[in-house]
């Protein structure tokens, strides 16, 4: 029996656990000196020790079975399919989503901050290899490729590149560019590619600086760690912190005409939260109202800001968030579920919680939620009752 049944599940978040030699193996023959196994440091170890547990496992039945009881318990490098694509298929049927959108989780962070930029994108293309490679076995799994927003020009051939892939979902960056505004006609190729393809772009967390300064952790108190306790990577400021950037940059291609200029282009905020959706929503209500005279643009497209968002953009909650609340608030066509699997941050029990918050929610809105937005954000073809894909 699947962790998840009686309706159709897709899940728009979930993630390899790479291992430490993983990129090397997808990096270009004459960049392989420059770019080193990942450095994972004390969790190195746990990599070292779930891939002796996986080996077992080969030739384990027993093994594998007790693996498989705690689907939902084991996490990180030790759950079902965290590294191994074969695996990660078992692991699907026994989840029971029918689709599953994956990201990587540490493989960025070698390459992204190097001061060389070959060696920045010769471990990007690296990656983007090394995930669709990891998803080509099983059309289940749906190849979420990375693209910083950076030279316009590399940003259109690296999304050409991926397409050419087989990537399903292109990840960019939300920080602001260092030059010009992301809805800058410069960019204009990177989204109207999109928009041609139907392959949307998604935000996720990391893709942009957490903008707290470290001051406001400097406060008098003892130094805390993320709620996982393993260091600094999101603390209960930083939380709080965490949807200002995704904000700014779709109301900023909301309000600058880029949804109105490409109708085609669909994107979404990934483990980003929801909460912060119905006052974003109001938001862009009141700057379209109260500037329209003096920044006409808000009034020279087809639909309104807010309606933008609707019709092109969609929303990951945290488990815990009120799904049921902001879907009363803000309409049932913008949340989207995700597991977040193997990541602990999904918790044991992703379904229970949203459950939890959607007492009274009517089983539309629920199908919604678990798989109809889902296949809007993603062009699929979703047959009526049946979950079905034509």
């Amino acid at each position: 029996m699947p962790y998840a049944e009686g309706r159709t599940y897709y899940d728009a978040d979930s993630h390899i656990m790479e291992l430490p030699d993983w990129l090397g193996g997808y990096v270009e023959e004459e960049m392989r000196g420059r770019i080193g196994p990942l450095q994972l440091g004390g969790a190195g170890r746990l990599a070292e020790q779930a891939v002796a547990q996986a080996a077992a496992r080969e030739v384990d039945g027993a093994a594998r079975s007790d693996l498989e009881d705690r689907l939902m318990d084991a996490k990180g490098w030790g759950a079902l399919g965290a590294f191994d694509p074969r695996e990660r298929s078992r692991a699907l049927d026994l989840l029971g989503f029918e689709r599953q959108l994956v990201f990587p989780t540490f493989a960025v962070s070698q390459f992204a901050g190097h001061e060389d930029r070959e060696v920045r994108r010769a471990g990007n293309r690296a990656l983007n290899r090394g995930v669709v490679d990891f998803c080509a076995r099983d059309e289940r799994l749906l190849a979420v490729a990375f693209v910083p927003l950076g030279d316009p020009g590399w940003v259109v051939a690296e999304v050409d590149r991926c397409l050419e892939d087989g990537a399903a979902a292109i990840q960019v960056t939300h920080d602001a560019p260092r030059h010009h505004s992301h809805t800058h006609p410069a960019y204009d190729g990177v989204w109207g590619r999109l928009a041609e393809a139907g392959v949307p772009f998604v935000l996720h967390v990391g893709g942009a600086r957490l903008h707290v300064p470290p001051s406001l952790h400097d406060n008098g108190l003892p130094p805390v760690t993320d709620f996982l306790g393993g260091g600094e990577n999101i603390r209960s400021k930083d939380s709080i912190a965490l949807s200002h950037a995704p904000e700014m940059f779709l109301s900023c291609m909301a309000m600058d005409g880029v949804f109105d200029r490409f109708p085609g282009l669909r994107g979404a905020a990934i483990e980003l939260g929801a909460v912060w959706v119905p006052a974003m929503l109001s938001k862009l209500d009141l700057a379209t109202r109260n500037f329209r005279r003096t920044e006409p643009q808000l009034n020279a497209m087809a639909l309104t800001p807010r309606e933008y968002i609707h019709r092109q953009v969609w929303f990951t909650p945290f488990p815990g968030e009120p799904v049921g609340a902001i879907i009363e608030q803000s309409g049932d066509d913008l949340l989207l579920f995700s597991s977040d699997y193997p990541h602990p941050e999904g918790t044991r029990d992703p379904l229970g919680r949203f459950e939890a918050t959607m007492d009274g929610l009517s089983e539309q809105a629920r199908d919604a939620f678990y798989s109809g937005n889902f296949a809007d954000l993603m062009g699929l073809a979703l047959a009526p009752h049946s979950g079905a894909l034509g």
